[in-house]
């Protein structure tokens, strides 16, 4: 009997042993959750040291958590004042985390091998395009080396224009520090800046700051793939390739459905704002014609997931406050630094119904059929995000004592990683902080994640099968 018994030990160790001695496969999706989480993990620890706290104490885990969990997602919510609460060498780390979150797990993991000179292999090259969501192997890594290129390109050209406002106001020194922290928070989307616990409303009419904002949250929020294709239409046609009268009809089809519903959403939500907070004494109402168009249009940009404010929240009237969730929710665009559900998977959304409604068999736009799989993709990613936002807004209802437009408001902003708050998030219980923290990860991730997994699906077509179809009653 003691011989069984030891056999079937020793089958089941060899077992064990094989499983970990098997070189086991890691998919995108799982590189990306892991990615993130140990960044969040790592910048939690950092912060929680008594050197990255201004007054030389150790931080609350949970605070040091969520800090590291904002930064790295890139949202912009926060339980302590950035400014005043972290060291320098906390606001670096914070710094990092930001820049880290804002390109991506892949894009980093991809510079990192570059830098320690390792070679590309195939299933890295593999996890690019996946990440990218690219149709050819082709390029990756100088794709890649462009993105990091251009961000930094951007990022500093953002900082030299908040030097010019930030050196007179604060010192050449701060000044030039608080301009590089603002611009790659800007560029990343993050919303999270040095200036105090007012974010930009000291700077509420400056016309610099509040357009090289914009420009930078825009910038970032269009993704990456977008540049791409402009410039390559750009050199296209200065090479004399395309004619001036065919340079829309050259871009692709994905960049064409990215910058008509950025323009779209930037426009309706300025002129929204301006109609709606006209009169009131508490955002815009005192302001002259000329402030009042350009907190409209900055309004209108933060909430599409950027999280700075050159208005309280808490003072906009509750018909603003329903487009700014519409908005929030939306976000920005696919393969970009912005969170949401991204502005792509919405307008395949509308087109699918106006498909439906026109009793099209396909869902078309600009001439080009859009394949089925897209479509199924977008449900899921808006399906699984409203189970996220309805679920967490639950919760805070439960665990926190504010009005529920302030709830929906947090959980909105949490999910799509925007960072703007009606007066909530100090407020937050340690249940509630533990709720938003989840809230964050999940709305960086889950998107993306969703996605790549659905791509990453392949139909089985030996054990394809149908059933047989039945009658239900919809609607």
């Amino acid at each position: 009997m003691g011989d069984i018994k030891t056999s079937k030990l020793m089958a089941i160790k060899d077992r064990i042993a094989e499983m970990f001695s098997k070189r086991r496969d890691i998919s995108t999706t799982q590189i990306i959750s892991f990615g993130f989480l140990a960044l969040i993990v790592i910048g939690s620890i950092l912060l929680t040291l008594p050197i990255a706290s201004a007054d030389g104490n150790a931080t609350n885990y949970v605070d040091a958590l969520f800090m590291a969990t904002t930064s790295t997602c890139v949202t912009g919510l926060t339980t302590v004042t950035t400014a005043t609460h972290w060291s320098l060498f906390g606001k670096i780390v914070i710094l990092i985390l930001i820049q880290f979150g804002g390109l991506g797990i892949v894009t980093i993991t991809t510079t990192i091998l570059l830098a320690l000179r390792r070679r590309i292999t195939l299933k890295e090259r593999l996890l690019i395009q996946d990440a990218y969501n690219l149709d050819t192997l082709q390029g990756l890594v100088k794709l890649t080396i462009k993105i990091l290129k251009g961000t930094f390109l951007i990022e500093g050209i953002g900082a030299v224009f908040y030097a010019i406002q930030f050196i007179p106001d604060y010192g050449a020194v701060k000044g030039a520090g608080m301009a590089v922290f603002t611009s790659i928070s800007a560029f990343c989307n993050a919303g999270i800046d040095l200036i105090g616990d007012s974010s930009l409303i000291p700077y509420q009419t400056n016309v610099l700051i509040n357009i090289n904002t914009m420009v930078l949250i825009i910038l970032g929020g269009i993704g990456f793939p977008v540049w791409w294709d402009i410039l390559h239409i750009g050199r296209e046609y200065k090479a004399g390739n395309i004619k001036r009268d065919r340079l829309l009809n050259k871009l692709e089809l994905h960049t064409k459905l990215v910058l008509t519903t950025t323009i779209f959403l930037i426009l309706s939500g300025a002129i929204l704002t301006f109609a709606i907070e006209f009169d009131n004494q508490d955002t815009i109402g005192t302001m002259s014609m000329g402030d009042k168009v350009l907190a409209s249009f900055f309004q209108s940009v933060t909430t599409r997931t950027a999280g700075f404010a050159t208005i309280a929240q808490d003072r906009f009237e509750q018909g603003s406050c329903f487009l700014y969730l519409i908005f929030m929710f939306v976000g920005g665009s696919p393969s970009g630094t912005a969170g949401g559900i991204k502005t792509v998977t919405v307008v395949v959304l509308f087109l699918s119904l106006w498909s439906s409604i026109k009793n099209k068999q396909d869902v078309e736009a600009f001439h080009r059929r859009i394949p089925e799989n897209y479509v199924r993709k977008a449900i899921t990613v808006t399906g699984i995000s409203l189970f996220v936002l309805f679920t967490g807004t639950l919760l805070l209802c439960i665990t926190e004592q504010a009005d529920f437009l302030d709830i929906i408001y947090e959980s909105t902003s949490a999910i799509a990683t925007v960072g703007l708050t009606r007066g909530v998030t100090p407020q937050l219980s340690e249940i509630g902080k533990i709720i938003i923290i989840f809230t964050m990860y999940l709305g960086r991730i889950g998107p993306i994640t969703l996605a790549l997994a659905f791509n990453a699906r392949k139909k089985d077509v030996c054990n394809s099968r149908k059933l047989p179809a039945d009658k239900i009653l919809v609607g």
